[in-house]
């Protein structure tokens, strides 16, 4: 498959012309990333702009005693970097491939004028980062706020929200495979405290658990 069907395939993009989509093609350089890859650490940030093309990508940060605190996991379609006019917040975070990955970064200068000269395409940037900003703003509440189930819960629903679910009786499977360690990360507690809120959690029947696979009541864990 070549650059230019690779764009064409984000949402972002779907603005675009097929015209559009050649001069894109022309800013862009694609990488294939293997599982567990350091795209970016806070010692070794460049400017720029990436799309994740296809895999997953996990966004996280390290406090004074080398624990992880996961603030994101991004998939096919979503935009990660910083840039002059642009900023997703993403400079001092560890960036990791949590599976293969083909990543599009784009050359600075002609983006932002491409930007300029395609307002329909920067407003959808533009909503991206609405989106983004929002999304880490119930985060954070949810996170200084809500007891630790509530923290879970509302991780799960937005993992759920986020990729695709497979249907099991009431229960759905997220389509994402999840340790107790990597729930950990999310919500900032230690893995020991998130098995026994999880074990709850399955006692009320809004979860059952699996290995590295959680499926979740989306009605009762929505009434929670």
């Amino acid at each position: 498959m070549n650059s230019i069907q690779y764009l064409s395939q984000f949402n972002l993009l779907d603005s675009l012309s097929l015209e559009d989509l050649v001069e894109m093609d022309q800013m862009t350089s694609i990488t294939t990333l293997p599982k567990n890859t350091f795209i970016q650490t806070p010692d070794t940030f460049s400017e720029g702009l990436y799309f994740v093309k296809k895999g997953k990508v996990r966004l996280y940060k390290l406090n004074a005693d080398g624990k992880q605190f996961t603030l994101d996991i991004l998939s096919e379609g979503n935009v990660f970097g910083e840039m002059d006019m642009i900023s997703l917040g993403t400079r001092d975070m560890y960036i990791e491939t949590i599976e293969e990955c083909d990543i599009c970064r784009m050359h600075k200068d002609r983006f932002e004028h491409f930007l300029i000269q395609h307002p329909r395409f920067m407003m959808n940037m533009i909503k991206v980062l609405s989106d983004r900003i929002s999304g880490m703003s119930r985060l954070a509440q949810y996170l200084a706020l809500g007891n630790l189930q509530d923290k879970i819960l509302y991780v799960l629903i937005k993992l759920s929200d986020q990729f695709a679910l497979q249907s099991q009786d009431e229960y759905y499977k997220i389509n994402f495979p999840l340790s107790h360690q990597e729930i950990a990360n999310l919500v900032g507690a230690t893995r020991e405290a998130v098995t026994t809120a999880l074990q709850e959690l399955v006692k009320e029947k809004v979860i059952k658990t699996g290995f590295k696979t959680i499926y979740i009541h989306r009605e009762k864990l929505l009434e929670l």
